[in-house]
C-alpha cells in the first residue's frame, strides 16, 4: 500500500512543487525526472532516487507494478499523488504519470579530466533546452567523456533539457564552470587542445588532424563562442555551408564535429 497525498498543504507536495524553480533545485541539490522510461533508465544505471510519486492514472499502466517495486527495492519512498496535484507539477501534456526526485552529482573538473580522459565537450552559453539535451545525448553516443557547461548555459536540470537527454544525464559526467578562463586553464594543464567551431576560419573540420586529447567548444546559438575562448583556442574549424542557410543549428553542428573527432580518437570502423 502506498501513502496518499491529497492536499496542497502536504509537505512532500510543497517540496516537489518547490523543485520546479531552479534556485530551489540548486539549494536542495535535487531535481525531478518525469516519465516511466527515464525513471527506468535511472534505476538501471544505479541512480539512487530520493522519492517518487505516481498519479492515479499510472495505476492503469502495464508497467506500474514492476517499476514501483523496483523503486521500493532500491529504498525509494513512493507515494500516490492526487491527479490534480500531479498535474500541477507535471511538465508534459501527455504525462506518463510518474515523477521521481534525483540527486545532483558534484564533480570536480580537474579530477574528471585528469584520469585518462581524452574527449571533452565544452558548451558556451547554449540556451535552448532542446539543443542542450540533444547535444548531451549525442555526446553520450559519440563517446565524449565529460561535458563542461560554462556560465550562461541553460539549466541542465530544466525538465525540457532532461527529456531531450533521453536518460544520458545519468551516464554522462556533466560539470558546471562559471569561470571559462579557469576551466580552459585546467584543460590545457591536463594536455587538452582546445578546438572551437567558428565561421571565421579557413580550416574545414574534415581537413585537419586532431590530437589525441581534445576539448571541443560549441558556442551560443545566436552569437557563437565568446571571443576570449576563441583567442585561447588551439584549433579553429568550420563546417561548410553548401546551400543558402547562414549557419547550422548548434545541436547539428555539435553532432557532426563530435562524430568526426570520435572517428579519430576511437578509430571507429564499420
Amino acid at each position: 500500500m502506498y501513502m496518499d497525498i491529497k492536499s496542497r498543504d502536504n509537505e512532500k507536495f510543497k517540496y516537489l512543487k518547490s523543485l520546479l524553480k531552479k534556485k530551489n533545485r540548486m539549494r536542495e541539490e535535487k531535481y525531478m525526472v518525469e516519465g516511466y522510461r527515464i525513471i527506468k533508465q535511472a534505476i538501471e544505471t544505479g541512480e539512487k532516487l530520493h522519492m517518487a510519486v505516481f498519479s492515479e492514472s499510472f495505476e492503469k499502466n502495464e508497467f506500474c507494478e514492476s517499476v514501483l517495486s523496483e523503486l521500493e527495492n532500491q529504498g525509494t519512498k513512493v507515494y500516490r499523488l492526487d491527479q490534480k496535484l500531479f498535474d500541477e507539477i507535471s511538465d508534459t501534456q501527455n504525462s506518463q504519470g510518474i515523477i521521481a526526485v534525483a540527486h545532483m552529482k558534484s564533480l570536480d573538473l580537474k579530477e574528471q579530466v585528469g584520469k585518462g580522459t581524452r574527449f571533452v565537450l565544452v558548451l558556451d552559453r547554449i540556451q535552448d533546452p532542446g539543443n542542450m539535451g540533444t547535444i548531451i545525448r549525442t555526446a553520450d553516443a559519440a563517446g565524449v567523456e565529460a561535458v563542461v557547461l560554462l556560465k550562461g548555459c541553460v539549466d541542465v536540470y530544466n525538465p525540457k533539457v532532461l527529456r531531450s537527454t533521453m536518460g544520458s544525464v545519468f551516464t554522462m559526467p556533466i560539470l558546471s564552470a562559471d569561470d571559462s578562463e579557469s576551466a580552459l586553464d585546467i584543460l590545457k594543464e591536463e594536455g587538452f587542445a582546445v578546438a572551437s567551431s567558428i565561421l571565421e576560419t579557413d580550416s574545414y573540420y574534415d581537413e585537419i588532424s586532431y590530437p589525441q586529447k581534445i576539448a571541443l567548444v560549441i558556442g551560443n546559438e545566436a552569437n557563437g563562442i565568446d571571443q576570449s575562448i576563441i583567442e585561447r583556442s588551439d584549433i579553429k574549424v568550420k563546417i561548410p555551408i553548401y546551400g543558402n542557410a547562414e549557419s547550422l543549428n548548434a545541436g547539428i553542428a555539435a553532432g557532426i564535429l563530435m562524430y568526426k573527432i570520435a572517428g579519430v580518437l576511437y578509430c571507429i570502423k564499420k
